[in-house]
């Protein structure tokens, strides 16, 4: 085992949990509590847990400072999409935006969650607000990492390379070109990241059938309006305001290429009364760059709730 798998592991030291989709397909996530809790001695309803939901390419690794804090307070939780992080990876699996949400809920209501403060990134914003928006009673507050839910209003280029036919394809899955290439365009405050924390990010990616989550995710941008994404996300977008009584903090890398600006104002618009926070100098990966400024919107929402 080379040094930086060590560190990544040392960093990401929780147990792993699975739910059974349906045959041969599980769901991996992590599910941290204070000492002592159990689900038979606590009140579903009482106490706030947080719930993150991971973009493209990165898996609950992402959220580790975000568990191994709030944990010691809060349930906390963070799951892997199908085809992500630890989770199973079948080759044929209908991947898709409505596919990932609709396994979300089926997750939240499996584990009854209740008065969950939802942290979102990048895919994780379509898929989380969607199944906010399915389970509106259950949801407490909202942090909201750069992404989307919405039709893109733009394409970056980088991201349209990879939709190039047979290409792009060959270029994620056996060059691992998206996930490598986002350790190093993700982020903008710092030089580089550490070598264990981008083994973690990279660990679960180390094949290209492992890889068949980042190619799909990419695949699933909808370029025009008749791809079947397309709808969805726009349908996502007229719903968002139903979201808008409830405490909403959007933590915004700046320096963000894919999710830039012209987002985080669509935002703004949909939900003019949530507490807004910009970071001049983030990239995409906030938890890298940021995580003391998520982690303060979080305990705001946490304790506030408590």
């Amino acid at each position: 085992m080379s040094s930086a798998d060590a560190d990544w592991k040392r960093l990401y030291p929780f147990a792993s949990n699975y739910l059974e989709l349906e045959p041969s397909v599980r769901l991996h996530y992590v599910d941290q509590a204070p000492a002592g809790w159990r689900p038979s001695n606590h009140a579903p309803d009482t106490e706030p847990c947080i719930l993150a939901v991971h973009g493209n390419p990165t898996w609950s690794f992402y959220y580790r400072s975000i568990v191994e804090d709030f944990s010691k307070t809060h349930r906390v939780l963070a799951v892997d999409h199908i085809g992500c992080g630890l989770s199973d990876k079948p080759q044929e699996y209908d991947y898709c935006l409505s596919k990932h949400t609709e396994n979300l809920v089926r997750w939240i209501d499996a584990l009854d969650l209740h008065r969950i403060v939802m942290v979102v990134h990048d895919w994780g914003g379509a898929i989380g607000l969607g199944a906010a928006l399915q389970r509106l009673d259950r949801i407490a507050g909202i942090v909201v990492l750069n992404t989307a839910a919405f039709p893109p209003p733009y394409v970056p280029l980088r991201i349209a390379a990879c939709r190039i036919p047979i290409l792009g394809s060959f270029a994620m899955r056996y060059l691992n070109a998206f996930a490598l290439a986002a350790t190093r365009m993700a982020i903008d405050r710092l030089p580089r990241l550490e070598p264990g924390v981008q083994a973690g990010l990279l660990a679960p990616y180390d094949s290209p059938a492992n890889r068949i989550g980042i190619d799909t995710f990419v695949r699933d941008i909808p370029l025009s309006r008749s791809h079947r994404t397309y709808r969805v996300l726009a349908e996502l977008e007229q719903s968002l305001p139903k979201l808008g009584h409830l405490p909403i903090h959007l933590v915004w890398g700046m320096k963000d290429w894919c999710f830039r600006p012209e987002c985080l104002r669509k935002f703004q618009a949909l939900w003019p009364q949530a507490a807004v926070h910009e970071l001049a100098d983030v990239g995409h990966y906030v938890m890298e760059e940021a995580p003391e400024q998520v982690q303060q919107a979080v305990g705001n929402l946490v304790f506030g709730l408590s």
